[in-house]
């Protein structure tokens, strides 16, 4: 792994602790076990490393896509975000809301969004879909919500077996199956 994943790595983890506010370069060179100073020279303002920490977010978004039928790379997806990606998404999070209050991270937010939307819309074109968009939307919303439903304790994790029937009730719902 090179310097940069293990950098933006030890941020997400710092992010999924401390919040924001706990960010800092020290903090990131200590998680990540690096001498001091480390994070600054790949990062040199907070601002740059917000940025290389979305961005391996993002990174790590799109390797955590799971395989097999549409129902079990939707519940898979989501099951991963609560077990293994768990931090991430706390990260992704605490992003989607500093981005409501800082313009430089809306856009990189809004971007990297758009690129996991389009991800699903493609998901459906291939899925035979009659609205891709509509759907992709649909679904990737009900992603969101379980996650951040089950992460902010406003709800109980799901099972791997419920994700997946629920999956499948949605795409029933939508006539993709």
């Amino acid at each position: 792994m090179d310097r940069i994943s293990v950098i933006g790595d030890a941020a997400i983890e710092v992010i999924a602790a401390a919040g924001m506010r706990g960010l800092t370069h020290r903090a990131v060179d200590q998680a990540a076990g690096l001498p001091a100073g480390s994070t600054s020279y790949y990062a040199r303002t907070r601002a740059a490393l917000l940025s290389l920490t979305f961005a391996r977010i993002l990174e790590l978004d799109q390797e955590s896509s799971p395989s097999g039928g549409l129902a079990e790379s939707i519940a898979g997806y989501v099951s991963e975000a609560l077990g293994a990606g768990r931090a991430r998404m706390l990260a992704r999070y605490e992003f989607a809301l500093e981005a409501t209050r800082r313009p430089e991270l809306r856009e990189q937010y809004d971007s990297g969004g758009a690129v996991i939307r389009r991800a699903a819309v493609e998901m459906f074109a291939a899925a035979e879909s009659s609205d891709p968009v509509r759907h992709a939307g649909l679904v990737v919303d009900w992603m969101e919500g379980t996650i951040f439903g089950a992460l902010a304790g406003a709800s109980a994790a799901p099972s791997p077996e419920s994700l997946v029937i629920g999956a499948r009730e949605i795409l029933r719902g939508i006539g993709v199956e």
